[in-house]
């Protein structure tokens, strides 16, 4: 059996969306964990729930699994694995950086889609950002609806680490293919943040239609709380002639390629000369800079984006495939109070 023969039979197995998405609510309010890791586990055992949280535990319970009794009442009564872990707060080796994640998973191709989608998420598990924005999320990838049937946006909340107070998605009124705006307001390591992502318009037939809707996002950007911070980014397939047409970013909005130093090495995320999971005919093998993120910062500043890295460079495992046929953008950011009092105290 090919690999992609193995892959659509173990799909056709997997439980309806909405069951899926009960799945890895349940996993992750049970481990105190969050859906992104939860869908690792589920989709390894077949979305069986019990076995996951079985082999979650034995991984991670160590000497003392064997007292480790796990309770799955069904008024949602929290492990006794989760409450003693709720009690030992996790140490952070960086108290002043928050990570956020942006990536194009490519949910709409079925080539190797359920190992595709366990790298992504080892990916995230191994760099633990705080947020992470997808795009092309799908019934297959699973993860939490954020738009239209077929395939939308999301966003992930680090448990524990950042604190949900409002979410809302914006239509795109001249939107052919169903894209939107997804906002998320909430608080992390105290700060107050603005994020949105989306999945502009895609094919250069509909540049019109994706210039409005970035124009859209940046007014949105402009008109939120000036005491917060607020980020947005994701494929939106922009050009740079198309980011000229309108003058830039507006005054006070910035690219953080550019804030970060406008390393040649991570500018370009979907680079077909490095990324063959599409097959593209002919010598020309275009390189692009569709994904990007822009920042407001607040007034006054309390966040500045330090660093940018692309990740998702590496094949995947017996598939022969890259996560996606974009990489990642992987952005770090200084709170700067906190930047401030680690230096007092060196000094």
């Amino acid at each position: 059996m090919s690999d992609t023969e193995e892959d659509n039979q173990d799909d056709s197995a997997i439980p309806s969306r909405d069951e899926c998405e009960s799945r890895c609510q349940k996993f992750a309010e049970v481990t105190g964990t969050d859906t992104a890791l939860a869908m690792f586990y589920l989709q390894d055992v077949e979305w069986n729930i019990d076995t996951a949280l079985n082999k979650f535990y034995e991984s991670n319970c160590g000497p003392e699994k064997k007292d480790c009794k796990r309770k799955m009442a069904d008024d949602g009564e929290n492990s006794e694995c989760h409450k003693k872990k709720s009690r030992v707060e996790e140490s952070d080796p960086e108290p002043h950086r928050i990570r956020l994640l942006s990536w194009n998973i490519d949910g709409l191709d079925d080539v190797s889609i359920k190992r595709r989608t366990k790298a992504v998420c080892d990916i995230i598990n191994k760099e633990h950002p705080h947020v992470v924005f997808l795009q092309e999320v799908t019934a297959l990838t699973q993860v939490i609806t954020g738009g239209n049937e077929e395939y939308y946006p999301c966003i992930l909340l680090k448990v524990d680490q950042v604190e949900l107070i409002h979410h809302q998605t914006l239509p795109f009124p001249d939107t052919r293919m169903m894209r939107n705006l997804l906002l998320v307001q909430c608080k992390i390591k105290g700060e107050s943040l603005v994020l949105m992502t989306s999945h502009l318009e895609s094919t250069k037939d509909h540049s019109k239609e994706r210039v409005q809707q970035l124009q859209k996002a940046f007014r949105v950007m402009q008109k939120s709380s000036k005491s917060s911070t607020v980020i947005f980014g994701g494929d939106l397939n922009l050009r740079d002639k198309e980011v000229a047409s309108i003058g830039g970013p507006p005054p006070g909005v910035h690219d953080i390629w550019e804030k970060t130093g406008q390393r040649p090495e991570a500018a370009y995320t979907w680079d077909m000369s490095r990324n063959d999971n599409l097959v593209f005919p002919g010598k020309f093998k275009p390189k692009l800079r569709f994904d990007r993120l822009y920042i407001r910062g607040a007034e006054p500043p309390t966040i500045e984006p330090v660093y940018l890295e692309l990740v998702g460079l590496e094949r995947v495992a017996k598939c022969g495939k890259y996560p996606s046929d974009h990489w990642g953008l992987l952005t770090h950011y200084n709170i700067l109070s906190k930047v401030k009092s680690l230096a007092s105290k060196v000094k």
